[in-house]
């Protein structure tokens, strides 16, 4: 089993509370946005990091991570970019990825907007963490925590952080 914390958006943006939550976790996936990079020096460095950019970051960041992941953890196959629009209107290209890696979990950010779902068209969990940052037109600042184990997500929760504006 896994433990997974899944942040997105953070927009040059890291506080304890969101550190905090990430403690408890065995990986720490960002979807994107990350803004400026050594924010990501606050995260807990024990743990495995799956970072993907966004259409903030700068050319430092991408060359430091990569625009997509596909992967398999615990006997899931797992995508993640950041730009993918939601069920039914993916981005363009992004349903084909997600059927050409046969993905059963997909992960984005962008919107700002957390949100969990079953698409049937795709057999294919989308999830987006919605944003941890404070800048964007989100109100409340999300993220998730879930476990992976033997293919199926188990203990999902939103984490409310606070309202946007709001320190």
């Amino acid at each position: 089993m896994k433990r997974i914390g899944l942040i997105s958006d953070s927009h040059s943006y890291m506080d304890e509370a969101i550190v905090e939550h990430l403690r408890n976790v065995d990986e720490i996936w960002h979807a994107g946005d990350i803004g400026d990079l050594t924010i990501l020096n606050v995260l807990p460095q024990d743990k495995v990091h799956r970072i993907v950019t966004g259409n903030i970051d700068d050319e430092l960041a991408r060359s430091t991570y990569p625009d997509e992941l596909w992967f398999e953890l615990e006997g899931l196959k797992v995508g993640m970019l950041h730009i993918g629009g939601k069920p039914p209107r993916y981005a363009k290209g992004v349903k084909k990825k997600i059927t050409d890696h046969k993905s059963q979990l997909f992960v984005c950010g962008h919107s700002h907007i957390c949100k969990v779902m079953y698409d049937a068209t795709t057999n294919c969990i989308y999830m987006n963490p919605g944003a941890i940052g404070r800048h964007g037109f989100h109100v409340m600042r999300t993220m998730l925590t879930f476990d992976i184990e033997a293919g199926k997500l188990k203990n999902l929760k939103v984490i409310e952080l606070g309202k946007r504006g709001v320190l």
